[in-house]
């Protein structure tokens, strides 16, 4: 269906504004208990004229962690206040998906119990870090270690944490729930066969790497339903190791997969920095023909190129990360023309409301 960025859209029984999305980003605010701050309510309420929200990746649950001060929503204390985002975001009549994480290898012993990360395979992941914090409450980025390879019965819990963590995240108010299987963690390193070296069921074929993130989307729209759910991929991103010898191949069997399984959103990540390689357009092509849901992008889009590829009826939504931070009034910003607020990077990960809740919409005092 083609349309304009600004024009409005029905996703999963839901109706949007405008196609405008706001891109999951991790902004490490949340509490020593991975509780979110009591300023996350604000935060993404400011930011609810976006079409739809994507929470930042939250923790399915214990050993799912791989970066300090980043959410969950395993505990009761966690699902409460996650319900207060979602009634402060519909209060102001948005409508916002929780992203489901794992983070696999991509962790430290710190955060478990000194014991090293769960992965589909022992296999370092070259040149990656996580954000920590220290004794001295600063944050700074600590290597990677080499992980241990999960066995039978970790895999089938870990597969029953994401549908637990689905079912709360349907108990906090969340609209729906997307699952990370992008940018190198857990679910994409079971995907290729780069960092899945396994023999067993889960390794080798094609097939068998699918398997476990087959196994994850069946508990899940078991769960609270495959209307609700959909799938981050990105196909083409090789940060914190990733690597597949036919990634067009690999990932065309898995959207063939997920509209298999009734997945009624798949949200690609391309890359987001300058000179970075966008999707083929015979690739983007090949998978709208395969895929019969909503498809969302998300990677540096101008409005010049979100409206190119919605006019041709490739995407049907555009996420919008890194601009949603200084411009909690991005759709509106986008729609009138009106110059767009630079970030500051210093105030990304951690700290309080400076360079959080306090970016003015246009036309506000400073």
């Amino acid at each position: 269906m083609s349309g304009s960025l600004f024009s409005p859209y029905r996703l999963d029984g839901l109706e949007l504004p405008n196609r405008i999305v706001m891109a999951p980003m991790t902004r490490a605010r949340a509490g020593d208990d991975e509780v979110p701050s009591d300023l996350a309510p604000a935060y993404y309420a400011q930011r609810a004229g976006a079409g739809l929200i994507v929470t930042e990746a939250i923790q399915i649950g214990p050993g799912a962690k791989g970066y300090s001060r980043t959410p969950g929503i395993h505990t009761p204390a966690q699902i409460a206040a996650w319900g207060a985002v979602t009634d402060a975001v519909h209060r102001r009549g948005g409508r916002i998906v929780a992203q489901l994480w794992h983070t696999g290898r991509v962790s430290h012993p710190m955060f478990h119990g000194g014991d090293r990360p769960p992965a589909p395979s022992a296999i370092l992941p070259a040149d990656t870090a996580i954000w920590a914090v220290g004794p001295d409450g600063t944050g700074g980025m600590v290597p990677c270690v080499e992980p241990r390879e999960m066995d039978g019965a970790e895999i089938a819990a870990t597969v029953a944490q994401f549908a637990a963590a689905a079912a709360n995240a349907v108990a906090a108010g969340f609209d729906g729930v997307e699952l990370h299987a992008a940018n190198g963690y857990l679910i994409e390193q079971f995907l290729r066969d780069g960092s899945n070296r396994r023999t067993d069921a889960y390794g080798g074929s094609v097939d068998n790497r699918l398997r476990f993130l087959t196994e994850v989307v069946e508990a899940v729209t078991a769960a609270i339903g495959a209307e609700r759910t959909g799938v981050r991929l990105s196909p083409l991103i090789t940060l914190k190791g990733m690597s597949d010898s036919d990634p067009y191949g690999l990932f065309t069997r898995v959207v063939e997969r997920l509209q298999a399984l009734g997945v009624v959103r798949l949200h690609f990540a391309e890359d987001d920095w300058d000179n970075g390689t966008p999707l083929p357009m015979d690739w983007r092509k090949a998978w709208r023909e395969r895929f019969h849901g909503t498809i969302i992008v998300a990677g540096r889009y101008t409005v010049e190129r979100a409206a190119a590829l919605l006019e041709a009826g490739l995407v049907d939504l555009v996420a919008f990360g890194r601009p949603f931070i200084a411009n909690p009034d991005l759709p509106e910003r986008l729609h009138r023309g009106l110059p767009l607020a630079e970030f500051r990077p210093d105030s990304l990960f951690g700290g309080g409301a400076a360079g959080y809740t306090d970016y003015p919409a246009a036309g506000s005092a400073a």
